[in-house]
């Protein structure tokens, strides 16, 4: 416990915490390292990035569109409501359009691969560390980095725009259905609307942010199955850390990329 009173172990305390976070910081940038410089080098498991490529993004679409559905749907329900004071209803499109590609289109399907794919790959990871397969493929000189990580890698980066294009499409289409369907605007106005303010960088903002998200996931959670230590717990813990700080680093860096984005 730390103890304000006792300065010995108030710095005490604190100097732990700055060398795990050096050390931790350390160790993942290196692992980063590893996966940039193992990346372009041949064979390339094409068969491994595909099987990667159906369990991060065509697995994760039910769920991705769903999140995008109901979302869309309550951002028109609320813009409505709000508007209608100022009497404008018919912008209730464009803030739906506008507001999934830009933000709530990268970062909810970011959040949601983290927990599905993303928690996924640190178990499957973490379950191969502890049974000491992944020491059995130095020992076959198959590189983990190579074998392991770079599929995971690719399919990450590959798949999270796709999975923001139907996140998208589907938050649209939810806007509208409950914009037109449901509070009975004008379809003519709100499609007329949507198509007027949504310009192409506000779609590719999205997509630019949701290659940087793949790739902060599959980093985070294969680093973190990776370097599992302590049998079945420790595969949980890293399992629960790794959806935990993919969504940390999701929504911090969402800040600063829309900073510089616009």
């Amino acid at each position: 416990m730390l103890n304000f009173f006792n300065p010995l172990h108030f710095i005490e305390v604190v100097g732990e915490w700055v060398l795990w976070a050096s050390h931790s910081t350390g160790r993942a940038v290196f692992f980063v390292f590893d996966i940039i410089m193992w990346l372009p080098r041949r064979p390339y498991r094409f068969r491994a990035i595909f099987e990667q490529m159906e369990e991060i993004g065509y697995n994760s679409v039910p769920v991705v569109a769903l999140t995008a559905l109901s979302t869309g749907g309550v951002l028109a329900l609320q813009s409505y409501v709000g508007f209608k004071r100022f009497g404008a209803e018919s912008m209730v499109g464009t803030v739906v359009a506008l507001s999934m590609t830009r933000e709530l289109g990268p970062v909810l399907t970011g959040i949601m691969v983290a927990g599905r794919a993303g928690s996924a790959m640190a178990a499957e990871l973490g379950t191969m560390r502890v049974t000491e397969q992944i020491d059995a493929l130095y020992t076959l000189s198959a590189n983990p980095v190579k074998y392991l990580i770079v599929p995971r890698f690719l399919a990450g980066v590959l798949m999270l725009p796709v999975l923001v294009v139907v996140a998208d499409i589907v938050g649209i289409i939810g806007g509208a259905l409950v914009g037109v369907g449901v509070l009975e605007s004008n379809s003519v106005v709100y499609w007329k609307k949507t198509y007027d303010f949504l310009e192409l960088n506000d779609i590719y903002s999205g997509l630019i942010k949701s290659v940087v998200f793949g790739g902060i996931i599959s980093i985070t959670c294969c680093y973190q199955g990776f370097n599992t230590q302590g049998g079945a717990e420790g595969v949980g813990i890293a399992t629960t850390r790794s959806v935990v700080i993919s969504a940390i680093l999701i929504l911090v860096t969402d800040y600063i990329m829309t900073a510089i984005l616009f």
